[in-house]
């Protein structure tokens, strides 16, 4: 069992930058799959991007891709996503999630933060 903890959300004008953090407590931390979503009120949890346990691998939905970067630093068991070029309509809930299979879609993952608002004004 992994806790998460989002950090860094808030307030934005479009075109800015802003790095989300998430730290997770627990031994098997560095064996985790990770990965972020969001959520627009109304709508769906929606994939961001991923990264495997190792880092060698990292996922993005087409929408941020070349804007969004994610990483992780094992060592300080905390997992970042550096975001870019934001637009309004990104608004939204941005969850961490924790899996043992690489995958994109929220079933996959089964640990879960509480979530950071993040809001773009035009």
């Amino acid at each position: 069992q992994v806790q998460l903890v989002e950090s860094g959300g808030g307030l934005v004008q479009a075109g800015g930058s802003l790095r989300l953090s998430c730290a997770a407590s627990g031994r098997t931390f560095s064996r985790l799959n990770m990965g972020w979503f969001r959520q627009a009120p109304g709508k769906e949890r929606e994939f961001v991007a991923a990264i495997s346990w190792t880092g060698g691998s990292t996922s993005y939905a087409d929408s941020v891709k070349f804007r969004f970067t994610i990483s992780r630093d094992n060592a300080k068991n905390t997992i970042y996503l550096q975001m870019n070029r934001l637009k309004p309509e990104e608004t939204a809930v941005y969850y961490c999630a924790a899996s043992n299979s690489y995958g994109t879609k929220a079933a996959d993952f089964g640990s879960w933060g509480q979530g950071t608002q993040v809001t773009v004004s035009s």
